[in-house]
């Protein structure tokens, strides 16, 4: 691939973020009530090609609930609100009301509060008792610690996530956590990110994951590209690993890694391009947001917010369209891609004329 001059010391390649490409329709079409959005990962099958993300504005243990009845996946922070405190419903409500700056420090001190280990169980049991795939998700920092008590509380998918996460840690302080060992040890399927490029997804490949989120989390309350400098364009990255994931799965002799988009993505034409550009399925937060019955009230936020040293978040208000089912299901009310994400979706594939997601990810797509 040709790199661009962008001094005489320094070259860089193009890339492309999902509103830099357009999929192209091909010579058939389908009708959508044909289409299947269906996936599966390991041993679970999904209805939706849909996972919550992992932040407290977005998951609560209903609305995991919730998402899974509907046939998506739920996955719950077990680093947030939920399992530091019994009931946080007053400070979420608080969250809702903070005005300003001040709402970093006042929410960084929310977030001081030790994670219990008895919450962890709880709030995932609650989850398990519902009948739900039940998943939760640990930064790479917390997951030794914890790993025990989230295995012992039942968990079916274990997630690993954070602004970047590489499969060769170095740390001088301490012993970085082994992907490799870790995930070979569990009984459960693990899936790991974010990273954003072809070599490390090829590198969190071989630890074992289940599943490689491609991006840096945070979405769109993040300011990981404003505090670090640091940001890849969803479009060539999702299309980088999933060149790994072809090559991977020469090297191992079939074994198939899922893809999961996890940033930039907050309207339902974002989901079709993730897919277009290889994914197997897309991780949301600020879609689920905005709905009415979502912990956040109307407001967003991620766990980079709330970093004690250094925020690299924002507490944003992106108000509310509906419910969670009609953000999924629809009917929409509004022509911005916000709401019926699924029934776009359906209607993306059929306009094209592809019926399955793996197809769907042949689709040809042009640089707008």
């Amino acid at each position: 691939m040709s790199e661009i001059e962008i001094g005489r010391a320094k070259r860089g390649r193009r890339a492309y973020a999902f509103d830099d490409i357009a999929i192209v329709p091909s010579r058939r079409t389908r009708d959508p009530e044909e289409v299947s959005v269906a996936w599966q990962i390991d041993a679970y099958r999904f209805e939706l090609p849909i996972i919550a993300a992992p932040m407290d504005s977005v998951m609560s243990p209903d609305t995991a609930i919730a998402l899974g009845r509907y046939g998506g996946l739920g996955v719950l922070n077990l680093e947030g609100l939920w399992t530091r405190y019994d009931d946080p419903s007053d400070l979420l409500a608080e969250i809702a009301e903070l005005d300003g700056v001040p709402a970093v420090r006042r929410m960084q001190e929310m977030y001081a509060e030790p994670i219990k280990a008895q919450l962890i169980t709880q709030r995932l049991q609650q989850m398990r008792e519902a009948g739900v795939t039940v998943a939760g998700s640990l930064s790479p920092q917390r997951t030794k610690e914890f790993a025990k008590a989230v295995v012992d509380a039942g968990v079916d998918m274990f997630v690993i996530r954070g602004t970047t996460v590489s499969a060769e840690h170095v740390s001088a302080q301490a012993e970085p956590l082994n992907l490799k060992e870790f995930i070979y040890e569990l009984d459960v399927p693990v899936i790991v990110g974010g990273c954003a490029t072809y070599q490390a997804a090829l590198h969190l490949m071989r630890t074992g994951a289940a599943g490689v989120l491609v991006g840096f989390g945070g979405g769109a309350a993040h300011t990981t590209r404003t505090v670090l400098g640091v940001s890849v364009p969803m479009a060539s990255a999702v299309a980088d690993v999933a060149g790994a994931r072809r090559d991977y799965l020469d090297e191992s002799g079939g074994r198939y890694v899922h893809v999961i988009a996890d940033g930039s993505i907050g309207r339902s034409g974002d989901i079709a391009k993730a897919i277009a550009c290889g994914a197997d399925a897309v991780m949301i937060g600020s879609p689920f947001a905005r709905a009415s019955d979502a912990p956040g009230q109307g407001f967003h936020w991620g766990a980079e917010a709330v970093h004690a040293d250094l925020p690299r978040g924002e507490r944003v208000e992106i108000g509310t369209v509906g419910t969670l089912a009609e953000i999924l299901f629809g009917p929409s009310r509004v022509a911005d891609g916000t709401m019926n994400l699924v029934g776009a979706l359906k209607r993306a594939m059929a306009t094209t004329g592809y019926t399955e997601l793996k197809e769907f990810q042949r689709i040809e797509v042009v640089v707008s």
